[in-house]
């Protein structure tokens, strides 16, 4: 995994083995300041805005993997002017955005992991969701919590891997 992160008033570049995604090629959190630094960082040309291919190269500089449709899709979701281009502003609002999802999908890791450790497998199976909901007070019957699962399980394999679990907590 890559990161671009701030130490005592510099930018730095770090490396971690994993499968990047386009929110964890960054870990920008602190100061105004300091995510205007890493705004300069990405400002290649010095024109005071970063472009998709700006941001594209700099994440590949530290190790991510970013195309060209993401960069793009990820400048044109936070350009409020419309230029096509990301100003201090929207790239903060950028940066902020990808923190908070990152947050979100620790916390989903987090709950899933609550679930699915009663059997250890990796997914989430009715019996687990069923001892789980009893835990939290609400008892269901094995075949209410196979119809919950039902729902989004999107392979029909009659368990919930992670991703499933993210689709029925954000809908």
């Amino acid at each position: 995994m890559c990161m671009a992160s701030i130490k005592n008033n510099k930018i730095t570049r770090g490396y971690k083995k994993a499968t990047t995604t386009t929110t964890d090629c960054l870990s920008v959190s602190g100061s105004s300041g300091e995510l205007e630094r890493v705004f300069t960082y990405f400002d290649e040309n010095g024109d005071g805005k970063v472009s998709p291919a700006e941001l594209r190269r700099c994440v590949k500089a530290v190790g991510g993997k970013l195309t060209e449709e993401e960069a793009e899709m990820a400048v044109r979701l936070s350009d409020s002017d419309g230029d096509g281009l990301l100003g201090l502003e929207d790239f903060t609002k950028l940066m902020e955005g990808m923190e908070e999802e990152r947050n979100k999908e620790s916390e989903l890791k987090g709950a899933f992991a609550m679930y699915e450790e009663m059997e250890g497998s990796g997914y989430i199976t009715p019996k687990s969701l069923k001892r789980m909901l009893s835990r939290l007070g609400e008892s269901t019957s094995i075949d209410k919590c196979k119809g919950m699962i039902r729902r989004f399980d999107l392979n029909g394999d009659g368990v919930l891997s992670f991703d499933e679990f993210k689709l029925m907590m954000t809908t």
